[in-house]
């Protein structure tokens, strides 16, 4: 028969998903300084192309309404 001094203390949520998260982040391959700019640049240059692009088209269809509904 098993007292309670024998059972092995397992450790709370919070203390078991910090130390499993912390496990995971030294297994991630982190970027150099010069890779996250790169990215950075291409992502700010697709969001000034599709807000250009989406601006461009609503001028489109906004001026057909128009032209329908006048």
């Amino acid at each position: 028969m098993a007292d309670k001094n024998d059972k092995v203390k397992q450790p709370n949520a919070i203390q078991r998903w910090y130390r499993e998260t912390m496990g995971e982040l030294r297994k991630v391959s982190w970027p150099t300084r010069q890779e996250a700019q790169r990215l950075t640049g291409i992502v700010v240059a697709v969001m000034v192309a599709m807000s250009l692009l989406l601006g461009l088209l609503d001028f489109i269809f906004s001026s057909l309404v128009k032209l329908i509904l006048s």
